[in-house]
């Protein structure tokens, strides 16, 4: 009986382990991103305001990311993102979002040894709350400036990336972003 109850333990470590490094990518440096035209267009524009009593944190655009939504026979697109970005521990947090207080749509990009994982925002997240949709990842690349961040660095950085999330909802985001780290 020990040594069955001793297998099975074995094989959920081993499947635990397995399963964690499926969802984490590398990511690529690029530091000539920054001389993208995108990444220069966002401080010709100012800073998307979402809702009216929103303090805007930058005066020029932090992101431009085209996110195209599928769903049964409805399709939709938006470009209203901002991006910011924080640093805890070792963990650089880039929230790539379109939040207006009520509902969000967007992705938290976790950071951490050359390495990332995406997590997708619920949109029923109010302001303030951090709440994930469960998501199978198609495809995924980030590219960012530098490999190693502290706290008022800027970031400057592409994302691309394919999901299929909650209810069968194809999702798919890409485009440039900057932001300094908080």
């Amino acid at each position: 009986m020990q040594k069955f109850i001793f297998l099975i333990v074995l094989i959920m470590i081993i499947r635990c382990k397995t399963d964690k490094k499926k969802s984490y990518d590398k990511f690529i440096i690029d530091q000539n991103i920054t001389k993208n035209d995108t990444i220069k267009l966002l401080s010709n524009f100012p800073e998307v305001k979402l809702f009216k009593s929103e303090i805007i944190e930058s005066k020029s655009r932090t992101a431009y990311i085209v996110q195209t939504v599928s769903w049964y026979n409805m399709s939709g697109k938006f470009d209203n993102y901002k991006s910011n970005a924080t640093i805890k521990d070792d963990t650089l947090n880039i929230s790539l979002n379109n939040s207006n207080g009520y509902f969000g749509n967007g992705i938290l990009i976790k950071v951490f040894d050359g390495q990332y994982f995406i997590k997708d925002v619920d949109p029923k997240t109010l302001k303030g709350e951090e709440k994930f949709l469960p998501s199978k990842v198609t495809l995924q690349k980030l590219t960012l400036n530098e490999n190693h961040f502290k706290k008022s660095d800027s970031i400057y950085g592409a994302i691309y990336y394919k999901a299929t999330v909650d209810h069968n909802i194809y999702k798919e985001m890409k485009g440039y972003f900057r932001t300094k780290i908080k």
